[in-house]
C-alpha cells in the first residue's frame, strides 16, 4: 500500500481540524458521563437496592447499536453534534457507574470510621476521604470510556458529525487509501495520548501512591 505523503502534508491543517473536532465529540460525553456517574454511583453505594436496576439500564443502553441510537436522537436533535454526544454519554455510564461504585466500595470500613472519629461529616468524608481513595478505579473506567468514545465517534460521520470519520468515509468513497490510513492513525494517536494524560492525571491526584512507590 502506497502512502501519498505529499497529500498528508498538503492537508495537515484539515486533518488537524478534524482531529480537534473528533476529540471534542469524544471527550465531552466522557465528562458528562462522569458528572452523571459520580452522584449516581454515590447514591448506588448508599442505597444498595438502586444499583442493580441502574446497572441493568446502563448495560441495556450500551447494547443498543450506536447507529440505531443516532437515528433515534436525530428526530429530536437533528444533524447536530448533540446527536452523537448524547448516545456516547449514555454508553459511558455502563463503564463509569460500576467503577465509581467499586471505587467507593474499595474504601475500608476502618478508614471510614477513622474519618468519622476525626469529626468528618458524611459529605466531608466523601469528598476528602472516599472519593480520593476511589480515584484509581474511577480513572481506570474513565480510560476505557474515553478510548471507546474516541473509536465510536467515527460512526457519527454517517449523520455528518464524525470528525476524522469524514476522512475515513471520504477515502473509501474515492478509493484513496492514504486518507483512510491518515485518519485511522490519528484516531489511534488520539486514544493513546488521551490514555496517557489520564494516567498522568491519576498520578497527580494520588500523590500518596507516588510516595509509596518511591519508598518501596
Amino acid at each position: 500500500m502506497d502512502i501519498d505523503w505529499a497529500w498528508i502534508g498538503d492537508h495537515r491543517d484539515t486533518l488537524t481540524e478534524h482531529a480537534l473536532i473528533h476529540l471534542r465529540l469524544a471527550l465531552l460525553p466522557v465528562v458528562f458521563g462522569l458528572l452523571i456517574s459520580l452522584p449516581l454511583g454515590v447514591l448506588c453505594r448508599r442505597f444498595g437496592w438502586l444499583y442493580p436496576p441502574t446497572l441493568t439500564i446502563a448495560n441495556v443502553l450500551y447494547a443498543i447499536p450506536s447507529l440505531a441510537l443516532f437515528m433515534i436522537f436525530i428526530q429530536y436533535t437533528g444533524l447536530t453534534a448533540s446527536t452523537v454526544m448524547i448516545p456516547l454519554t449514555l454508553y459511558s455510564l455502563s463503564v463509569l457507574v460500576p467503577n465509581v461504585v467499586d471505587g467507593l466500595a474499595s474504601v475500608s470500613e476502618p478508614v471510614r470510621q477513622a474519618a468519622t472519629a476525626m469529626g468528618f461529616g458524611p459529605l466531608r468524608r466523601l469528598l476528602r476521604v472516599e472519593l480520593p481513595i476511589a480515584v484509581p478505579i474511577v480513572i481506570a473506567g474513565t480510560r476505557v470510556a474515553a478510548v471507546s468514545s474516541i473509536s465510536l465517534v467515527a460512526v457519527g460521520q454517517l449523520i455528518g458529525q464524525g470528525g476524522l470519520g469524514y476522512d475515513i468515509i471520504r477515502g473509501y468513497q474515492l478509493q484513496f487509501q492514504t486518507q483512510i490510513v491518515a485518519a485511522t492513525v490519528l484516531i489511534v494517536l488520539l486514544a493513546l495520548v488521551t490514555d496517557a494524560l489520564l494516567v498522568t492525571l491519576q498520578r497527580v491526584l494520588t500523590p500518596w501512591a507516588r510516595a509509596r512507590g518511591r519508598a518501596a
